[in-house]
């Protein structure tokens, strides 16, 4: 019997999982500057602060799922996981255009994470079509 499991999808796991780490703190430390820097309204710091760890918990089932599914070739969990990376997408698209203030560095940590959930979600459809057929 072959292998199904797919080894760039699971490096790409990996690399988004250390690579999130990196995120979340670069954000929440750019959330926190721009609420001391600039009159930052208090009824805004909230959503924006909820978004971000939002997406956190989202992140953990999302990347599980992920590893799990691939490494058993199951499609429900990679699925699964699949589902949960539109959940993030939406997220960081708000942290990305909607969030109060926007710097150059949220646009360039937003722009690297949708590439990488943009990437391994074509990853992930091709391991399902693979343990499918």
């Amino acid at each position: 019997s072959s292998q199904l499991s797919s080894l760039p999808l699971q490096i790409l796991l990996y690399v988004n999982g250390i690579y999130y780490i990196f995120y979340f703190l670069a954000t929440l430390a750019m959330i926190i500057y721009k609420s001391q820097v600039f009159s930052y309204p208090d009824d805004f710091l909230a959503p924006d602060l909820a978004v971000l760890f939002l997406m956190a918990i989202l992140e953990v089932p999302r990347s599980y799922l992920g590893f799990k599914g691939n490494l058993t070739e199951a499609e429900a969990p990679l699925g699964l996981s699949l589902g949960l990376t539109v959940g993030s997408v939406v997220l960081c698209v708000y942290l990305l255009l909607w969030q109060t203030y926007v710097l150059w560095a949220d646009v360039l940590l937003n722009a690297v994470l949708l590439s990488a959930y943009g990437l391994e979600s074509g990853l992930k459809v091709t391991a399902i079509a693979a343990f499918v057929s």
